[in-house]
């Protein structure tokens, strides 16, 4: 990838401190972005973003509180001056049967797989009206074009932020910005750890799960694509992997 196709420009990655939003971070790094990197683990942000000086700046945010979700893009622009591209990427994972499930880890997981996207890109729009052009890029999940039976709360939510991308994309194309989601199969990162154990050791053993900087490089291809160009989703999963 041209070490300069970004440069000059500012990304906010939410969920940046781990797993997908951290590989995207690097990425958009590499490619000569600036990243403000939002997670609520400031410790991890601290470690992550050391070795890369000014190029990423963390920015701890609890984005499940009400006020400090509002924060994130006054707070971006306070520290970048800018953003060219959000990347709405924070997460949580619930699976197995609804019937087990919690109840308020569902309120939990609905407000930032579903709410907290939608706040965020809300808010981050009067910004790149302005300035006539952004990017808007959000994790999404291949849960969101199967109904995975095994996860439906998980698979709801991205049914939801999935159907909220493709309809705001069409309201934002005339103001320059684009806006797409990136759904990959399942990642190699935490948002899998409580994964039945049998299920999770079958998925590694077959070559079933996707590295997160595959999914970064995606990612970039998306962003780098000529203005005139909108890559409006991608699924993407092993070659493997048996729905």
């Amino acid at each position: 990838m041209n070490t300069t196709a970004l440069a000059g420009q500012v990304a906010v990655v939410t969920g940046a401190a781990s797993g997908i939003g951290l590989a995207s971070a690097g990425a958009l790094v590499g490619a000569g972005a600036r990243v403000v990197m939002v997670d609520r683990d400031a410790a991890a942000l601290q470690a992550v973003c050391a070795p890369h000086g000014d190029a990423m700046i963390p920015l701890e945010i609890d984005l499940l509180d009400a006020a400090a979700c509002a924060s994130l893009v006054p707070r971006s622009l306070a520290l970048a001056g800018r953003i060219d591209i959000l990347h709405a990427n924070a997460g949580l994972y619930i699976g197995g049967d609804l019937v087990d499930a919690r109840t308020d880890a569902i309120d939990r997981l609905l407000q930032l797989n579903v709410a907290v996207v939608m706040k965020n890109v809300h808010d981050v729009l009067p910004h790149m009206i302005e300035r006539g052009a952004g990017d808007i890029v959000v994790t999404s999940s291949l849960a969101a074009h199967f109904p995975t039976p095994w996860e439906p709360v998980y698979a709801s939510s991205k049914w939801a932020v999935d159907c909220f991308v493709q309809t705001t994309r069409r309201q934002v194309f005339r103001h320059g910005i684009r806006m797409a989601a990136i759904s990959p199969g399942p990642v190699m990162t935490g948002l899998i750890a409580d994964w039945p154990a049998d299920k999770l050791r079958d998925a590694r053993a077959s070559g079933s799960l996707l590295e997160p900087a595959e999914v970064a490089e995606v990612l970039l291809f998306m962003l780098t694509r000529p203005r005139g160009m909108t890559i409006r989703d991608v699924v993407m999963m092993p070659s493997n992997f048996d729905l």
